[in-house]
């Protein structure tokens, strides 16, 4: 494959997994999703960064691999995570489901549209339930095909928000019912969905929920695309933000700073931007005396993410979260 059409059939999975206290475990499952069970890396496939949360409790593994090469690495390490975290243990002040919570696939390349996302995100659900007996998976997005709901309203269906949901009263789509050793992961495929996380200076959660509550896309004025909870964070309180990308232009009025923009089966798509994002939470959190500390994106927006996975892949860089400094210098 020429390096050209490697490059237009790029897919990104934001892989959400319930452990970051133990690093090297996270690793583990990062370098299960570039090695085989041979310990032959995989072709067309790399880890670009590993987001550990202590407070949360959770990692993100951005991995991007080509349309044919994600699935065996996304299951693999998926695989690795089950068999490393239980649920019956776990800790932390976000929300989580499943030992593996959350397995997103995301078209990077003009090449890969819906159908393709859709079917790989359908063989790793099936491979995650036929390998690990016990694991179970509810579908959201392009994947859930019926209804394209979305991860937000899938979880709200699957009492996600609440502090310890009854999986007896849960029912999965692929796989059996839930039980509490791997409880209960979602799978799904859309365009790209950036996090991006704001934090205010305070520790009152409460001040967090009206800057939520006033920001995400439900609200009258809200920003589109953007699903917001407020945690409690080392000493302060997070907006964390979901920021999905939304079909067309940008919103009218909303057009500065630019909203990034991009394709997918021909049709454009864009999303809030931080600095929107941040500004918004700023004037929002101001409202109650409350000024802002920082801003962090969980992994990269998708045109970095793209950009920066075809340097690693060019470079033959597996373990890129190691090497990035050096490569980038």
């Amino acid at each position: 494959m020429t390096s050209g059409t490697l490059r237009s059939r790029l897919v990104a999975c934001l892989l959400n997994v319930s452990e970051a206290r133990r690093t090297d475990l996270v690793e583990n499952v990062a370098k299960a999703a570039l090695y085989d069970a041979e310990g032959v890396q995989r072709k067309e496939t790399t880890v670009l960064n590993i987001f550990n949360d202590q407070d949360y409790n959770r990692s993100v593994i951005t991995i991007v691999a080509s349309i044919d090469s994600i699935r065996d690495a996304v299951l693999s390490a998926c695989q690795e995570a089950c068999a490393l975290i239980d649920m019956r243990g776990h800790v932390g002040v976000h929300p989580s489901m499943g030992s593996v919570d959350l397995i997103p696939i995301y078209p990077l390349g003009e090449a890969v549209g819906e159908r393709d996302c859709v079917q790989q995100a359908l063989a790793v659900a099936r491979g995650l339930t036929d390998t690990v007996r016990g694991s179970s998976v509810f579908l959201f997005g392009w994947a859930d095909a019926a209804l394209q709901r979305s991860l937000a309203r899938r979880r709200k269906e699957m009492f996600w928000f609440r502090k310890s949901p009854d999986l007896r009263a849960l029912t999965a789509d692929v796989g059996p019912p839930p039980r509490e050793r791997y409880g209960l992961t979602g799978v799904g495929a859309s365009p790209y969905v950036m996090n991006c996380n704001v934090s205010i200076d305070t520790q009152d959660v409460a001040v967090g929920r009206h800057v939520a509550a006033a920001l995400r896309e439900s609200a009258p004025g809200g920003l589109p695309g953007v699903q917001v909870l407020a945690l409690p964070h080392e000493g302060t309180v997070e907006i964390a933000c979901n920021v999905e990308s939304v079909a067309g232009a940008a919103p009218g009025g909303l057009t500065d700073p630019p909203w990034p923009r991009f394709i997918v089966d021909g049709r454009p798509y864009c999303h809030a931007p931080a600095a929107l994002i941040t500004a918004r939470v700023a004037e929002l959190a101001g409202q109650r005396g409350v000024g802002v500390k920082g801003t962090a994106l969980v992994g990269f927006t998708p045109q970095e993410c793209r950009g920066l996975a075809e340097l690693a892949l060019s470079e033959g860089v597996g373990e890129f979260w190691r090497e990035q400094r050096r490569i980038r210098m």
